[in-house]
């Protein structure tokens, strides 16, 4: 049979048949996947598998092969810092929650994840929650987030999630889309997740029958249906979004501001930091680029160059 993965909890998976029926599925002995992927969890939310029938009366089942992937996120392990954590598979949008305040997303956060995002060929949106809250000092910085992304070319929704009248707009472009959620904890991702799936109702249908087998861990993501057409992956919280397997000299090609200028340096191996002639340190100069994406992109660079 074959199926879709809604959740994991690293041993056992939640599998919906074409029937929308839920299976309870493991992994046993040898199992078909793409080896050119070292990673912490060999199948992800999101993944399409195929899977026997152990138990019909109970839908067990037993995944015996994940079939080709059209795209995937990772994230440094969370247990292994030398290791890539797949987040998901198979995404049309990689949302990130962010908020100005309580608590404060920094932007170095914000790209890094835009940045593992583009490496992975996936459109990302940011946004801005607890918009109700803010203050009266905040209102330059959501301003300058506008600015900054929307120039850099990414989409920027300011919302409340308590506010069901601030999300229509987003709720249009999540429509019919697998959407990942990421973010800080306490960014109100949940209540986010929650106002566009009502009530608890989906996530005890979703996990009533659960085997109980294996430990739970936060580590995981799990999806859930959209009422309207679509799919949500919820993630939990993350203090920091580490970048794994990237190399100095490709960094700038995930910053689509510097992409559109780099053709012009004039040297074709330009880090963009202290080589004469670089086209993406005159669109600095010249405003195109934003300084704040252009001081958080040294900053990453340096990061990269410790690990040599």
């Amino acid at each position: 049979m074959q199926g879709l993965v809604y959740k994991s909890t690293g041993s056992w998976y939640l599998v919906q048949d074409p029937e929308g029926s839920y299976w309870d599925a493991r992994i046993k002995g040898k199992m078909k996947i793409d080896e050119d992927i070292s990673s912490t969890n060999p199948i992800a939310v999101g993944d399409n598998v195929v899977f026997d029938v152990e138990e019909e009366a109970t839908n067990i089942g037993i995944i015996k092969e994940v079939t080709d992937r059209h795209n995937y996120m990772v994230r440094v392990s969370p247990h292994n810092k030398n290791q890539k954590h797949i987040i998901a598979a198979n995404i049309d949008l990689a949302l990130l929650v962010t908020s100005i305040a309580d608590p404060r997303t920094s932007t170095g956060f914000i790209d890094r994840f835009l940045i593992t995002a583009e490496a992975y060929h996936i459109p990302a949106i940011i946004v801005i929650n607890k918009m109700d809250l803010l203050k009266k000092k905040h209102e330059d910085v959501v301003q300058l987030w506008k600015e900054v992304y929307g120039k850099a070319g990414y989409e920027v929704y300011p919302v409340a999630a308590k506010d069901k009248s601030t999300l229509s707009a987003l709720a249009a472009r999540l429509t019919d889309k697998t959407t990942l959620f990421s973010g800080h904890s306490g960014v109100g991702k949940s209540t986010l997740v929650n106002q566009f799936i009502p009530g608890v109702d989906i996530k005890t249908k979703v996990v009533s029958g659960w085997s109980g087998k294996g430990q739970h861990t936060t580590t995981f993501a799990e999806m859930f249906d959209l009422p309207g057409g679509g799919r949500i992956i919820d993630t939990p919280g993350v203090k920091e979004f580490g970048l794994i397997d990237f190399e100095k000299e490709e960094l700038s090609q995930y910053f689509p501001e510097m992409r559109a200028v780099m053709k012009d340096c004039r040297f074709n191996n330009c880090l963009h930091v202290n080589e004469p002639g670089c086209a993406v340190k005159q669109a600095v100069a010249d405003k195109r680029i934003s300084e704040d994406r252009y001081v958080s992109y040294v900053a990453i660079l340096e990061s990269i160059e410790k690990k040599w």
